[in-house]
């Protein structure tokens, strides 16, 4: 059976030119999120990916100078890509390197469909599904709980959790993961591990997926019981990454930008599919047309997950009414 990159590497893609915009959102007073979308032209017809590196500055010196207009195939293009500097400077987090990748990766898919007609679910023999999507907060659950019930949550944990408050989260049978943030360094969003917290989230909520927990210095034995709700969502940036972990999990959080690569993001699909591992999709406040490139990846491969690829409008202020309402439609039309 042709893998899943097989059947897209081969797709042509014809590109006259290029150019990029530049996205901001003012989130608060001390952080405005700002990504770049990559626009390939091709006549009437664009491709469009977004790069979604957090540090603003990153996004000052986008170059546009890269040769690639020409005739590719998926294949061709992307190892073009390996021979091209994509940025002038070297950007301040690591994993940048692979968010700008995925924008001219995604943006050559995009075109490369359209200029053929077809859906992604179709080029890989797949059909699109209504998505499952859960709401991604620190904020209080119950202002959403309010408006929509039914809401589902994934929560990132933090330090002062206690009984009192695991116990109304509990309640309210809706926290579907629980994210310790574990593998992040020198971020706003950095979590000390705890064992003692991580025992407390466990016990509390039984059910829920618990993703980048760190697995040493007690914080293991503090998850012994829950190995099978285990998840990985920073550490992962292809599949090989996955053997590196101390144990193969039952779960995988798939946040596409986070690849670089179709190839190395197809692959990892294929090999959770194939090993029977959990996948639910991730976002990376994206401001453009990377969300809903996340969202078609989703359902085509993981519809039913606890997805955190809610509607860009979950991210552009306060729990409120009117807010799109899980599950979303199933996708029609060509292109990526």
């Amino acid at each position: 059976m042709p893998s899943l990159w097989t059947s897209l590497s081969e797709l042509e893609v014809r590109i006259d030119d290029w150019s990029v915009q530049r996205r901001e959102l003012a989130v608060s007073p001390e952080f405005t999120r700002v990504t770049t979308t990559v626009v390939l032209h091709c006549g009437d017809e664009t491709g469009q990916g977004e790069d979604v590196t957090y540090t603003a500055t990153d996004h000052d010196d986008f170059p546009t100078g890269a040769m690639l207009a020409g005739t590719w195939s998926l294949h061709d293009y992307s190892r073009r890509l390996d021979e091209l500097e994509l940025w002038e400077d070297e950007p301040e987090m690591e994993a940048s390197h692979d968010y700008r990748r995925w924008a001219f990766e995604s943006a050559a898919l995009d075109l490369a469909l359209r200029q053929r007609g077809t859906s992604f679910a179709e080029a890989v023999g797949r059909a699109y599904s209504p998505v499952r999507f859960v709401a991604s907060t620190r904020a209080d659950v119950a202002g959403y709980r309010e408006h929509d019930p039914d809401l589902e949550f994934k929560l990132d944990a933090e330090e002062d959790w206690d009984d009192a408050l695991l116990s109304t989260l509990a309640a309210t049978g809706r926290v579907q993961v629980v994210d310790f943030k574990a593998y992040y360094r020198g971020t706003s969003v950095d979590l000390v591990p705890d064992p003692a917290l991580y025992r407390r989230v466990k016990e509390a909520l039984p059910e829920a997926v618990l993703e980048d927990a760190w697995l040493e210095d007690g914080c293991r034995e503090a998850l012994e019981g829950a190995e099978d709700r285990l998840s990985f969502d920073a550490p992962i940036h292809s599949w090989q990454d996955v053997g590196k972990l101390p144990l193969e999990p039952r779960w995988l959080n798939i946040k596409p930008s986070r690849f670089g690569t179709v190839a190395r993001l197809l692959e990892c699909i294929g090999e959770c599919e194939e090993r029977g591992i959990h996948m639910y999709g991730g976002g990376q406040f994206e401001l453009g047309p990377g969300r809903r490139q996340i969202q078609k990846l989703a359902s085509v491969f993981y519809p039913d997950g606890p997805n955190d690829v809610a509607p860009s409008e979950y991210n552009e202020g306060p729990a409120r009414a009117g807010l799109t309402r899980s599950p979303l439609p199933a996708f029609e039309g060509p292109g990526f």
